[in-house]
């Protein structure tokens, strides 16, 4: 680093993005991305606006809004959208957390929150989860601090039902609870119903995921009107114009295909079953998963040996060096097509190791 960096950032750890190599053609499941491109509705909107691109775009997203809460029957005034949803929780951060509001999250979750949480200078407490992997939510009933929790949780994969995040809702009533729901359409259950019982409730979404538009770069908070006028204010004094014309046209036709997106879901549910069968009966391990994810660990190879395996035969998946989750790898569910040349991979690895 430089010498003219400030001292408030010189120990901050970056977020590390999953690899991006492109030293050779590789079947990529270690950034969660959809193997679907996105729909033929997304793609004809934001071809529409290029001739526009001279233009700002609509600071309000006002179609983008209109669309998303008929959609999810809520008032247009209950949701805001952002740069991916990493944007969002940014905003979130900076909106309702403080030395007097710390954040809580769990030990083994989304990377970014411990960033975001030292870049905005908020002081944090990791809770570590259940020897399962799995949530307590009585751990996450500490009055005075902001919650936030992925769910499905990341990488993971395990969901809280919505009885659990309501019991947290419960023993939170002055505090804001965050539930990040970036795989939530691949098996667990939205809590945007809740924000109307709730006004302590933010739900966070991305279309990067189950909707094909990771490269668009588009995210969404929910909450009631109160809290959305919150980041609004916070948004408006940093990024106005965040969400460019071409992501937003994206994301009107992206929610005008909802059968593009539910039969997409399907498929990459119907794709996690079959690879968890497959990697059971090579004696692999695993949480249960409603994501688009699974989480597997082998009893005869390291977790980081059968990355770096992989990786050499052209099979990206992800390796985390955290203590606790060292010898588990993250499995994106792609096409059944590269989901077949992973486990047949991941065979000749296990056989070689035998010879």
């Amino acid at each position: 680093m430089s010498t003219f960096l400030s001292a408030k950032y010189r120990d901050l750890e970056p977020y590390t993005p999953g690899e991006q190599p492109r030293d050779m053609q590789y079947v990529k499941l270690n950034t969660n991305e959809s193997p679907f491109p996105p729909s033929e509705k997304a793609r004809k909107r934001a071809q529409e606006v290029i001739g526009r691109l001279q233009l700002y775009s609509d600071p309000e997203c006002t179609e983008l809004v209109q669309t998303a809460a008929g959609l999810y029957g809520i008032s247009p005034e209950e949701i805001l959208f952002s740069n991916g949803s990493d944007e969002i929780l940014d905003f979130i951060f900076m909106a309702y957390c403080d030395e007097e509001h710390p954040a809580v999250f769990p030990d083994i979750t989304y990377g970014f929150y411990p960033v975001f949480a030292q870049i905005n200078r908020v002081p944090y407490e990791e809770i570590p989860l259940e020897e399962d992997f799995s949530i307590d939510p009585k751990s996450y009933q500490k009055p005075g601090r902001t919650v936030f929790l992925a769910n499905p949780n990341a990488p993971t994969g395990i969901a809280l039902s919505l009885e659990q995040i309501e019991e947290i809702l419960q023993s939170h009533p002055e505090n804001v609870v965050v539930i990040d729901e970036a795989y939530v359409d691949f098996g667990a259950e939205s809590c945007i119903p809740l924000i109307h019982r709730y006004n302590n409730l933010l739900v966070v979404q991305t279309f990067s995921k189950s909707r094909s538009l990771a490269g668009a770069r588009l995210g969404f908070a929910v909450g009631n009107r109160e809290l959305i006028r919150d980041l609004r204010t916070v948004k408006y004094s940093v990024n106005p114009y965040n969400v460019n014309s071409m992501t937003m046209a994206a994301g009107i036709g992206a929610l005008e295909d909802e059968e593009y997106r539910i039969r997409n879901c399907a498929v990459i549910m119907e794709n996690r079953a079959y690879t968890e069968r497959e990697l059971q009966n090579l004696g692999f391990s695993m949480t249960s998963s409603s994501s688009n994810f699974i989480f597997v660990k082998h009893p005869k190879i390291p977790g980081e040996e059968l990355y770096l395996e992989l990786k050499k035969r052209g099979v990206l998946i992800r390796h985390f060096s955290k203590e606790r989750i060292r010898d588990y790898n993250r499995i994106t569910i792609g096409t059944r097509e590269q989901m077949d040349i992973l486990i047949r991979e991941v065979r000749e690895i296990l056989d070689s190791r035998k010879s």
